[in-house]
């Protein structure tokens, strides 16, 4: 497991029963987490300076229950990124704090190219990008960066991220369909030295059309092969649904893109809490490219 461990605005204080304890920059709510199966002797839902509680409904869905007043919306950093918070539907906050793991990867690896081709236009693919972490991860290292959701509230949310991060270019935004924007650039014959995708579980289509990860996602990683540069830098994919194993995204990597140079790794990716453990928060598939050099590879790899 890659753990983020890097945070100094955000923190898992304690987990149990189904729910996580966390600090955003000392605003404390408790949300759900299905990874969480273990009890807790601590009763954290009287955890003092508690701020919000998200309460799953029977019927589905739910609603965040305020404790003690705290803003509507505040910023989070890390490192030199800045991120916009705000309880949303569905238990969401607008940031996934354990893909800090692989916003220093990418960080990491585009750095390295700028520094050995300092005039080459690294150009991104951020695929089901939500509020665009990793296009201003990928941005503030100096890659051109295509950010594609299909809801254009979190489009918007994106370019606030982007502003907050003292960016002002470097991020092209579009509200699409990710599949058929994916279909679209392969005709216009558009590729891209980097594709990092967010998939969810399960969705459906402006016309009604059913995703489903596990019978669509081997297809579509498939489509967007196509849209890689033959000398890529990488092709990330981050996957939290339960019971899909990293191995399984590192062997759709390796079919899809036998064919390029480079290797393919999996791992699982995790945040420690406070109470000594690590949670685990879903996983990523990665592959690196053949011109990243070898001593970079190898601490992602091994």
């Amino acid at each position: 497991m890659k753990t983020a461990d890097k945070w100094r605005d955000y923190k898992i204080i304690a987990t149990g029963s189904g729910m996580k304890l966390e600090s955003w920059n000392d605003v404390i709510l408790l949300r759900p987490d299905p990874q969480v199966i273990w009890k807790n002797d601590k009763n954290l839902y009287g955890y003092k300076g508690l701020n919000a509680v998200y309460n799953r409904s029977p019927k589905g869905g739910g609603g965040w229950e305020v404790i003690k007043d705290f803003p509507q919306e505040w910023v989070v950093s890390y490192r030199d990124l800045k991120f916009k918070i705000k309880p949303m539907g569905f238990k969401h906050t607008g940031l996934f704090p354990e893909q800090a793991v692989n916003w220093d990867i990418m960080r990491d690896i585009i750095s390295a190219a700028k520094k050995k081709e300092p005039d080459r236009e690294i150009k991104v693919l951020n695929l089901f990008a939500y509020t665009g972490a990793a296009s201003v991860a990928c941005a503030k290292a100096g890659a051109v960066v295509t950010h594609v959701d299909a809801a254009k509230g979190m489009v918007e949310r994106a370019g606030e991220n982007v502003r907050l991060s003292g960016l002002r270019d470097g991020v092209r935004y579009i509200v699409d369909d990710c599949m058929k924007f994916v279909q679209r650039e392969s005709r216009r014959g558009n590729l891209y030295d980097a594709i990092i995708m967010d998939p969810p579980s399960y969705g459906r289509g402006p016309n009604g059309e059913t995703w489903k990860i596990e019978e669509n996602l081997y297809d579509f990683v498939l489509s967007c092969s196509k849209l890689l540069a033959p000398d890529a830098l990488f092709f990330l994919i981050n996957s939290y649904t339960t019971g899909l194993q990293a191995s399984v995204l590192k062997n759709i990597l390796m079919l899809t893109l036998k064919n390029f140079s480079g290797e393919a790794t999996a791992y699982e990716v995790g945040i420690p809490t406070d109470e000594g453990i690590a949670l685990p928060c879903g996983a990523s598939g990665l592959f690196l490219g053949g011109r990243i050099p070898r001593d970079l590879a190898n601490s992602v790899l091994y």
